[in-house]
């Protein structure tokens, strides 16, 4: 879609954009990729040698604690140089013109929350965000210096791990329920970003569609969840959801 053109919706999606209340954004690595955060499947140079699965587990961090943490603050040095673009900044406007307004996201790099969103649940946690594995005092949005060793907890000693989950650790279950409660009252879900194939996050945006949310997908790519969707936008998240505000705010006009 050229800048310029006008962002052409169906008549079906412009009724439930007037009427609704509640709308839920469902956010995956695409929304984040236009940021310039690489998935962590992509990573260049030392960390192209490991495979995800073996750096991004609790027994990895228990055989390897020091490779497993400077992999992490590798992933954060680039996190904190990258800034919310013009599809996170859309979703924080979407809150003037909705009674309510949910994100969802599979993304531990809290752009959502930088760029001003005010309910963000974060399925796999917070990159930014720390605990120690023997006492769970909190070091949240801490800048630990760049050492080669994972820090150590100053109340008991233990190691300090990224508040990430792990492949093989379990979803923040009160989290993943309220992510449920909120697809479930949705009346509009968007789909940004993500192929919806890994679960059981991806089931968030089933579970919006089973209760009757109209359903839209903001990918480049054909997903899995593209014949499901009522309304589809096979284009970037920061092209498409300026562009959709912009058409909000003259549907509300009229």
């Amino acid at each position: 879609m050229n800048e310029k053109e006008k962002l052409q919706i169906s008549d079906a999606f412009r009724k439930r954009l007037r009427n609704a209340d509640n709308v839920l954004f469902f956010t995956g690595a695409g929304i984040s990729s236009e940021s310039g955060v690489p998935t962590f499947r992509g990573e260049s140079g030392l960390w192209k040698k490991f495979r995800p699965e073996e750096l991004a587990n609790f027994d990895a961090f228990l055989r390897n604690p020091d490779l497993v943490w400077n992999w992490y603050q590798f992933r954060r040095k680039i996190i904190r140089n990258a800034k919310p673009n013009s599809a996170h900044k859309a979703i924080v406007e979407f809150e003037k013109f909705f009674a309510d307004v949910t994100v969802v996201t599979q993304n531990v790099d809290n752009l959502h929350n930088r760029a001003g969103s005010k309910n963000v649940l974060e399925l796999h946690g917070n990159i930014e965000r720390n605990y120690c594995i023997e006492c769970g005092k909190r070091y949240d949005y801490v800048e630990f210096p760049e050492i080669e060793t994972v820090p150590k907890c100053e109340k008991c000693g233990g190691k300090i791990r990224p508040d990430v989950v792990w492949f093989g650790e379990t979803l923040p279950m009160e989290i993943f329920r309220e992510a449920e409660r909120k697809a479930a009252q949705a009346d509009i879900c968007f789909v940004i970003g993500t192929s919806a194939v890994v679960y059981p996050a991806a089931g968030i945006a089933y579970r919006a569609k089973e209760f009757g949310a109209f359903l839209v997908e903001i990918n480049p790519q054909v997903t899995d969840l593209s014949s499901l969707a009522d309304e589809t936008f096979h284009e970037k998240a920061g092209t498409v959801l300026p562009a959709l505000l912009e058409r909000l705010k003259e549907e509300m006009k009229k």
